[in-house]
């Protein structure tokens, strides 16, 4: 496995790829790579010939006080997490190869960003249809994988592909969690002892939320009410949302009617952490 740092390189392999009648896929990332983002690596390693991993913090998703400075990033242990999982090759760009001066197209999208995270971080998910389209543009792959933790960003890219004619298949891998229930991030890292603790609070509540509904119950806003005051019980916790929203438009939904997922964000302390559940899933 090498790694690159420029469009030519990835293009030029990926040509030769073409030539031998090879299959490509692409599992994009921002590095810090863990269990979860291994489990998108041999999931393409296992579909197609060859997989580019790409590693890049998109600072056109970050807002200005957001955490773009301080995201681990560790280039040399994703690189031995991804040569593990079977990856060819990973590209590992600078800001300026991917936004060269100048730079001022854009990829947006209404309806589906205008809730959950799209709400709290309004330029974030206009820098991931930019950055992910510009690396489709690039690598050209048969499929790219998108774990199904960031339900709203997976929802989001399958129905910009979808619009735009792209040629690619877009496949959604299930969410992983340590063993204690917490779902696997790259900001975990920058939990305290005390906090990791109080975060297992967001797995709590999304079990409680999956029991009623096994229960029977129908009323959204009675499994919201239920996992909030879980919630709010831990005293390092924040909300910044809980919802439950129809899975094709990203619309909040009264009854469960239809497929439907239970998103949150919730702060335990300064870290901002995501987690859900998709009703099918139960």
């Amino acid at each position: 496995m090498k790694t690159v740092k420029t469009v030519d390189e990835v293009r030029a392999q990926v040509r030769e790829w073409r030539k031998q009648g090879l299959s490509v896929g692409l599992v994009p990332t921002m590095g810090y790579l863990h269990e979860g983002h291994a489990s998108l690596i041999k999931a393409s390693v296992k579909d197609n010939d060859r997989t580019v991993v790409s590693v890049f913090v998109n600072p056109m998703q970050f807002g200005p006080t957001e955490d773009l400075e301080s995201y681990p990033r560790d280039i040399n242990r994703d690189a031995a997490l991804a040569e593990d999982c079977g990856a060819d090759i990973i590209f590992n760009p600078e800001p300026s190869e991917m936004y060269h001066k100048g730079f001022s197209s854009f990829v947006d999208m209404t309806v589906l960003t205008q809730e959950l995270c799209g709400l709290s971080r309004p330029v974030h998910f206009r820098g991931v249809c930019t950055v992910v389209t510009k690396l489709f543009n690039i690598v050209k792959p048969d499929r790219a994988y998108f774990g199904k933790k960031d339900a709203q960003q997976l929802a989001i890219i399958k129905h910009m592909v979808d619009d735009l004619n792209m040629d690619l298949t877009i496949v959604g891998c299930p969410l992983i969690r340590e063993e204690d229930g917490l779902a696997k991030s790259s900001r975990n890292t920058y939990l305290s002892a005390d906090e990791r603790k109080a975060a297992l609070v967001l797995s709590r509540s999304l079990e409680l939320g999956k029991e009623m509904i096994r229960n029977g119950e129908k009323s959204c806003a009675a499994v919201i009410a239920a996992m909030k005051e879980l919630i709010e019980k831990e005293p390092l916790a924040k909300i910044d949302y809980v919802k439950i929203v129809d899975c094709d438009t990203m619309q909040q939904i009264e009854e469960l009617d239809r497929p439907a997922l239970a998103a949150m964000a919730v702060y335990i302390g300064k870290t901002r952490l995501i987690d859900n559940f998709f009703t099918e899933d139960i």
